[in-house]
């Protein structure tokens, strides 16, 4: 990659912005007011804003190794707590998609060194979800339906948090599972409910 050429892209993409709005980062500049917090993959594939057709100022986004809401990652924790408490977002999303290098690797036994702690919590997806991967015969099949899986659980991980609780009952926010289909660039959305997987852990998660 010749660096030169991003700074090169920066200078074009600056004067396409003032040619269209000359005001444009000023307006930048005030703040920001997103409706959505994505939680997303660092794969480089997969460009938040880009593949919804949003741009600077729409949504608030976090991005790790395979998506994860982890309750004791300080990172994921602290822009979570800080979109839905202070930027008031009325929507969160994790979002996985296929071919996810991350989920590949935990349904591996290889030996990763580091990432080993971060690959377990997947791990532990599959074990929760044992009985319905271990009857899938297709390896890929497999593998797409753990992506799917691993979503749905790192969006109840979501909804085990005060800060997403408190919105739910002050303002309605909505917790939504999608997937990026890295193949044709769709964007699905599961339709969890998530209203019969709360039934199951209230008692447990469930804080006033």
């Amino acid at each position: 990659m010749n660096l030169d050429k991003v700074f090169q892209n920066n200078e074009k993409w600056i004067k396409d912005k003032l040619a269209v709005n000359p005001n444009y980062f000023e307006s930048l500049g005030e703040g920001q007011n997103p409706e959505l917090l994505f939680i997303g993959c660092s794969d480089s594939r997969v460009t938040a804003e880009e593949l919804m057709g949003l741009g600077p100022g729409d949504v608030f986004v976090h991005r790790n190794i395979a998506n994860m809401v982890i309750s004791i990652d300080l990172n994921v924790m602290s822009v979570v707590n800080y979109a839905v408490e202070h930027l008031k977002v009325n929507h969160v999303v994790v979002c996985g998609h296929y071919a996810c290098g991350g989920v590949k690797a935990a349904m591996q036994s290889a030996d990763l060194g580091i990432l080993n702690p971060w690959l377990r919590n997947i791990r532990d997806v599959y074990r929760i979800h044992k009985k319905e991967l271990n009857a899938i015969a297709c390896d890929e099949e497999k593998y797409d339906r753990l992506v799917e899986l691993n979503v749905q659980e790192q969006c109840v991980n979501l909804i085990k948090t005060a800060a997403v609780q408190k919105a739910y009952r002050e303002r309605g926010l909505i917790v939504h599972g999608w997937v990026f289909d890295i193949h044709t660039g769709k964007l699905i959305d599961l339709k969890i409910d998530f209203d019969v997987i709360l039934e199951k852990i209230r008692e447990i998660y469930h804080l006033d």
